[in-house]
């Protein structure tokens, strides 16, 4: 699986996923400006960066499979 260059591209999508998501946490816990400036940015550039990561990941499955 590790020889899979595929494998690294999910990787790298999921954790780029979770650090958008630490970085709106921890907007939305400080709160202050920089929340009223970038959280609604944040949350729509995690949810694109999760579709991606999803359709990689199913498109690693399809492909592990024989698909």
């Amino acid at each position: 699986m590790r020889s899979d260059p595929l494998f690294y591209v999910v990787a790298a999508a999921s954790f780029a996923v979770l650090v958008i998501l630490m970085i709106g946490i921890a907007g939305f816990g400080r709160g202050g400006e920089f929340n009223r400036k970038h959280a609604n940015k944040l949350m729509r550039l995690r949810i694109a960066a999760q579709a991606v990561a999803i359709a990689l990941i199913l498109l690693f499955v399809y492909l592990r499979r024989g698909g």
